[in-house]
């Protein structure tokens, strides 16, 4: 509970430094950037559960971002647009779950190698010009005076609490879930007790991608327009969400639980980073500075395989 103690903590301090910050509206910005975060860092919390890591999310945020506005702009429905996105983006992870486990290749490198051939291919598809436009529909899903239905919060936060539910319900209750954690404790006594290893990287990279997709498209709201970079800060953000809600990055234990609360503190940080006054290479600084040092807190226990 500390993470989320911690958050709670924060929201108060802020209102210190910044006048007025515990309000309504500063609540639902709060909690819409929180859930873009959010959605985002599942599938680099399932990686590191599992004992891998995935340096492809920021790309395929971009990739998603811009296709779902150059194909609603070429006229397609923005259902088929999704679909035809969310699709792409599962195929990518299936793709890199796959090579990860079955070739026996470095998640690090994967992940790099196919994040820099999507984002090759964006721009030599674009040639460095994206267009297209969002629907209106969007836009208000990722506004923080937006509403969904008789409910009074964004869409995007009704999404990411829908959202992680479902992946707290798969850790906690699902053999899937506990095969994740068993081959992030030890993948040798995993595969022996006949976990079935690919399916599990496969797929927990699949739903890696297709949340970084996902993530990608709202972004598409949030903005209102294409941007293939778009993508590129939450690489670094969904690590600190993970390491700041205390999951550690030698896998095996952890959970999504706790990087919701990670998703909270990172968004307060730099809320009062900027607060400060703090550019944002000052805010990347602070935060790289921080993830060192918890690393180097959770990189004292041992990993799972070692204990007895």
């Amino acid at each position: 509970m500390a993470p989320f103690l911690l958050a709670f903590i924060l929201f108060f301090v802020i209102n210190v430094f910044i006048p007025g910050y515990a309000s309504v509206i500063s609540l639902l910005s709060l909690l819409l950037l929180s859930s873009l975060l959010g959605i985002a860092s599942i599938g680099q919390t399932l990686t590191i559960v599992i004992g891998g890591f995935d340096l492809s999310i920021p790309a395929v945020i971009g990739l998603s971002n811009v296709l779902f506005a150059l194909l609603y702009g070429a006229g397609y429905s923005a259902f088929a647009a999704a679909v035809f996105i969310l699709a792409l983006a599962t195929l990518i992870g299936l793709a890199n779950g796959f090579a990860s486990r079955y070739l026996q290749l470095n998640p690090l490198v994967v992940t790099l190698a196919s994040g820099s051939i999507i984002l090759g291919a964006i721009w030599a598809g674009t040639h460095g010009e994206v267009s297209g436009f969002v629907p209106d529909w969007l836009v208000n899903m990722v506004s923080v005076i937006g509403k969904t239905g008789a409910i009074p919060l964004p869409g995007s936060v009704v999404i990411w609490l829908l959202i992680a539910g479902g992946i707290l319900f798969l850790e906690r209750k699902t053999k899937l879930g506990r095969w994740m954690f068993a081959a992030g404790a030890n993948p040798r006594a995993a595969e022996l007790a006949g976990v079935p290893m690919l399916l599990v990287w496969m797929s927990v990279y699949a739903l890696s991608a297709f949340l970084a997709a996902t993530t990608g498209i709202l972004l598409a709201g949030f903005s209102g327009a294409a941007d293939p970079t778009v993508g590129a800060a939450y690489l670094f953000t969904t690590v600190a969400a993970v390491v700041v809600g205390g999951t550690p990055l030698t896998g095996g234990r952890g959970g999504y639980g706790r990087t919701i609360a990670g998703c909270l503190v990172v968004t307060e940080l730099s809320t009062l980073l900027v607060g400060l006054g703090l550019d944002q290479a000052a805010q990347q600084i602070f935060l790289g500075f921080l993830i060192v040092g918890l690393v180097a807190l959770y990189g004292r226990e041992p990993h799972l395989s070692m204990c007895i």
